[in-house]
């Protein structure tokens, strides 16, 4: 994985605690994770799901 051994990996996990703290970190991971979800539907194309509903369209005839 990238050449990243696990020694090198725990190493970056000490120093994310380190600076984001035992709290944050679930939240960034999930953060990250919808992150890179989102870029790879985009880069794929595929259809944009949206979360919110669409607003309704009113026409206004004079």
């Amino acid at each position: 994985m990238f050449g990243i051994g696990s020694t090198e990996l725990l190493v970056i996990l000490v120093i994310a605690v380190l600076v984001f703290g035992s709290n944050r970190l679930p939240e960034i991971g999930a953060g990250m994770g919808k992150a890179i979800r989102d870029f790879r539907k985009a880069a794929s194309g595929g259809p944009e799901e949206s979360s919110e509903p669409e607003p309704k369209r009113i026409d206004k005839s004079e």
